[in-house]
């Protein structure tokens, strides 16, 4: 069997998971119905982070796991710094925000996908770590990943 496109995979699932949404926010409310939801996300993102390192864990397999991110042109992305310390890249398009926009889902976005990067890497190698000051899904005009290796100074 194919895989789907991880874009089209988001879609099926925000097909699902919103509906679900809106009927446990009109029950238990919308911020409850969001920690619950974005509960379940972190920990779908931690196995797939776990998941995905079964073919190696250091910032070089990474790659291999964003590639997937970007399959289809879901996302465009730059690469600013590739080496052993760090893997830093800004995302300049991201189909999945428009996606979730075009869906009539923007306020549910980032909550279902933008919520999985900090977990993913958890599961994927603790010892690596994550920062993102901005997101498109949020307004900005990129996404800012950045990836350090346990112990690497954020300028080295």
């Amino acid at each position: 069997m194919t895989p789907i496109p991880l874009l089209q995979q988001r879609e099926v699932e925000a097909g699902v998971v919103a509906p679900l949404f809106r009927a446990f926010a009109a029950e238990v409310g919308e911020p409850r119905a969001r920690e619950i939801v974005g509960g379940v996300v972190r920990d779908l993102a931690r196995q797939g982070g776990c998941a995905a390192a079964a073919g190696g864990n250091a910032l070089e397999h990474l790659k291999t796991v964003v590639e997937k991110w970007t399959a289809g042109g879901a996302l465009e992305l730059t690469v600013l710094r590739d080496d052993s310390a760090a893997f830093d890249f800004d995302v300049t398009r991201c189909r999945f925000a428009e996606m979730y926009r075009r869906l009539g889902l923007a306020e549910l976005g980032g909550l279902l996908s933008c919520a999985r990067d900090a977990a993913m890497i958890e599961g994927f190698n603790p010892d690596i770590t994550f920062a993102r000051t901005q997101t498109i899904m949020a307004g900005a005009t990129h996404c800012d990943f950045r990836y350090r290796r346990s112990g690497a100074a954020p300028g080295s």
